[in-house]
């Protein structure tokens, strides 16, 4: 089974988030299924820059998109048993930035993950074998299913083909005036209510919903919650007409990047029959981040976007109160301009139970998981949550709101029969999170109990291996089901 897999970004070669890690991890598991796969994603600067050993397999001198010359290249890099063919095109993806800046997208977004989706087709057919499935991911491969259905409709190299759209987070849609049909070759007639128009301009995510044979969200809980008008973003209507081809498939961990064993991002390693590595790694945390240890205070952790999304506001609402209880906090991240604003002052008067770094940082996000007894996750919404799933691995439990993925995968404790991996709460409001973090301090005060549920949380099984292997499934599904 060959699969084409499209995604704007894969780490390690460029990440912002969460997608990043899925786009990363989930091909190379499909492979040890016996999948053939191959990714597609730009060559960004921040991947040029890496000095991968590539090669060029195919360049397009005369390739036209909206009637304008657009040459690019495709450079193929191997690793972990996987073809990875990033896109080069330097005037579109050679910048600092994969998306944009805290100022704002790129204007041009439009134009480039178009091209983007289309220059990945053209490459495709350089190939002397067609993909059984392509499998797109979030706006930015949208159009791919567009092309797929109007450019390239005749096309008899895909007339095998069967395709997949998975959605990460149905908030980023990928919005852009009326005019950006004609500027990526695609007719105007797209413009309406039962194409790509969405309350006035044109939507890329859309595409992937209308046009590819099935749609995928990244919890089943997600793919339920995003057909309601609380949580479906103006798109659920549209998401109900689908929901019989709309699947759930959990994220995964994988855990050879992510294991407190054999971590080599933490100052101690450590695993459930032996934590003293982790309370040597929480003694790091305290001191990287400036705080003063004390044996009674847990330490809660957050590595999280700095946005509402996230719950942010509801954790800059809380703040006092969740410093009112005596604990130590350490968060790591960037976004929201208010948000970062509002965390830099509260450290200034709290030096002593705030710790905060305005980053994305891969070791210090380890140390966090790592050195952290309770890790929170205040989500307004939450398609699938990986960080969740990290601090199980690490020992940091997990005080979540019931949303999406967090509800799929964290099982609030029972006190009568000591079952659970960590705590929910379900209002997103600052009463909420106190309330569960009060739940989580009450057992952490009883040190037979919280070194059970530690046990209970390191015992948690989230591998890719079943969640590939649930891909494979619908792949194979997909593939005896005729094009509609």
């Amino acid at each position: 089974m060959n699969v084409a897999f499209l995604a704007s970004e894969v780490f390690p070669y460029a990440k912002t988030g969460g997608l990043a890690d899925v786009a990363g991890a989930l091909p190379r598991f499909l492979a040890r299924a016996g999948a053939s796969v191959r990714i597609y994603m730009p060559f960004y600067r921040e991947v040029r820059e890496k000095g991968l050993p590539v090669r060029r397999m195919f360049g397009s001198e005369g390739f036209e998109l909206g009637g304008r010359p657009a040459p690019f290249s495709a450079l193929e890099h191997q690793a972990d048993g996987v073809d990875v063919m990033f896109i080069d095109r330097p005037d579109l993806f050679d910048r600092a930035h994969l998306y944009g800046t805290p100022d704002g997208d790129d204007p041009d977004n439009g134009e480039r993950f178009a091209f983007f989706a289309r220059a990945s087709l053209e490459t495709m057919r350089s190939l002397d074998a067609p993909p059984d499935i392509i499998h797109g991911h979030d706006w930015q491969a949208g159009m791919a299913f567009a092309y797929l259905r109007f450019a390239l409709s005749g096309d008899a190299f895909f007339a095998g083909t069967r395709s997949l759209f998975t959605i990460h987070n149905l908030a980023y849609q990928g919005l852009f005036d009326k005019g950006i049909l004609g500027r990526i070759g695609l007719p105007g007639s797209l413009f309406a209510a039962d194409g790509l128009e969405f309350y006035g301009r044109v939507s890329y995510l859309k595409a992937g919903i209308l046009y590819a044979d099935a749609v995928s969200t990244v919890s089943p809980t997600y793919s339920r919650e995003i057909q309601t008008p609380e949580f479906g973003f103006g798109l659920d209507g549209l998401l109900r007409t689908r929901s019989s081809d709309l699947y759930g498939i959990l994220n995964g961990v994988d855990y050879l990047e992510w294991n407190p064993v054999t971590d080599r991002l933490i100052p101690a390693r450590f695993g459930p029959r032996d934590l003293s590595g982790k309370r040597a790694c929480r003694a790091e945390l305290l001191r990287e981040f400036g705080l003063p240890d004390s044996p009674g205070a847990p330490v809660v952790g957050l590595v999280t976007r700095l946005a509402g999304q996230k719950g942010l506001d509801i954790v800059c609402e809380a703040l006092e109160g969740i410093l009112a209880l005596g604990v130590r906090i350490v968060i790591l991240g960037a976004g929201e301009r208010a948000v970062e604003e509002f965390l830099r002052e509260a450290r200034s008067r709290h030096p002593d139970g705030l710790g905060l770094k305005i980053a994305f940082d891969e070791r210090t996000a380890h140390l966090i998981y790592a050195g952290s007894d309770i890790f929170l996750v205040p989500s307004r919404y939450e398609p699938c949550g990986l960080t969740q799933m990290y601090a199980l691995k690490y020992g940091a439990v997990p005080v979540v709101r019931a949303t999406g993925g967090l509800d799929d995968t964290i099982v609030d404790l029972d006190p009568a029969t000591g079952k659970g991996n960590g705590f929910k709460f379900s209002a997103p409001t600052a009463a909420g999170l106190l309330g569960g973090l009060r739940r989580a301090m009450e057992v952490y005060g009883r040190k037979d109990a919280w070194r059970a549920l530690i046990r209970n949380a390191m015992a948690s099984d989230f591998s890719w291996n079943r969640s590939a292997a649930s891909y494979i499934d619908l792949y194979r599904k997909l593939l005896k089901t005729p094009h509609p």
